[in-house]
């Protein structure tokens, strides 16, 4: 049922993506097409063979009963303001739009017309997905995301999402993968760019995280830094993580130091703020609307870190 378009408060509502020139599409092939514009608009050309990977949508009226992307072998690089990934093969609908996923230039209508909707399931596979040079295997299924169709006066059409309720909860399971090697590979070349930013060159980075069972684990990180022709030190860093029964998370035993003075006597400066900082637990449960409960979170540590969450 198409109902008039309600006022709304802007600051308060999902942003709207825009899909295409109006009416809504009305068969699967067409919306599959606009999914995939959209993606490679958002991404700014940043995505190397998304103009390849499987989109599959069952639509049944303005529901959408299914929607399948499979993103294995999609590679997603940092914007460097260069254009250089826009130019290759999978630029796709993307190219020449790196600016387009920025907030200034969201799409915001004058909206006509609202036709509620549901995506009932919706499964994301990725096996893998390359981004920042770092391989990640992705697999999420949820079902029951509300939307609305959305038509706006200057002619276009596009979804707007509806935030899960009580009454229209969301469920479904969530599982994130990468290898520790290749974290430890992409934490260094980061790393090395904020320092460098600072006048610091990174020499070495060692990163170790082991398993304190299935919702807990201790981080270790040994950094070799090196500032100018002088002034060079090891840093060490240790912490506990744990996720507990009421889906709290915690940051626990945070210890910094050093075997080079002046350094050790930099790092006992901010070893006040840091404490501070990770005496405050996250409840997650809590940071999620109404209708989104976590029911449990599991992290597996070994050659590879598996990030797991189940909604209830």
């Amino acid at each position: 049922m198409t109902v008039p378009a309600q006022p709304s408060v802007p600051d308060r509502t999902p942003d709207l993506l825009p899909l295409g020139r109006a009416p809504r599409p009305a068969v699967g092939a067409d919306l599959t097409a606009r999914i995939r514009a959209a993606l490679a608009e958002e991404l700014g050309g940043r995505a190397l063979g998304l103009d390849t990977a499987p989109i599959t949508v069952v639509l049944d009226g303005a529901d959408v009963a299914s929607l399948d992307i499979d993103l294995s072998g999609v590679v997603v690089a940092l914007d460097d303001g260069s254009g250089r990934v826009g130019a290759g093969h999978g630029a796709g609908h993307g190219a020449g739009h790196g600016t387009q996923g920025s907030r200034a230039d969201r799409w915001d209508p004058e909206v006509v017309r609202r036709e509620p909707a549901t995506l009932r399931r919706a499964r994301i596979d990725a096996h893998q997905i390359v981004a920042v040079d770092l391989p990640i295997d992705v697999t999420a299924e949820l079902e029951g995301l509300r939307f609305d169709w959305v038509e706006g006066a200057d002619g276009r059409v596009g979804v707007q999402p509806v935030e899960p309720s009580e009454a229209h909860p969301v469920s479904g399971h969530v599982r994130v993968a990468v290898d520790q090697a290749g974290l430890v590979t992409t934490a260094r070349g980061l790393l090395s760019v904020v320092l460098l930013q600072q006048g610091i060159t990174l020499t070495g980075l060692d990163l170790d995280l082991v398993s304190d069972g299935p919702r807990a684990a201790t981080l270790r990180v040994d950094a070799a830094i090196k500032k100018g022709m002088f002034l060079s030190a090891r840093v060490q860093a240790t912490a506990s993580v744990s996720i507990d029964d009421a889906m709290v998370l915690a940051v626990r035993d945070v210890r910094l130091s050093s075997g080079n003075p002046l350094i050790a006597a930099l790092l006992g400066t901010v070893r006040g703020r840091v404490e501070a900082a990770t005496r405050r637990d996250i409840d997650l449960a809590e940071q999620l609307p109404d209708g989104v409960r976590l029911a449990d979170v599991r992290l597996d540590v070994g050659r590879e870190l598996v990030v797991s969450a189940r909604l209830a």
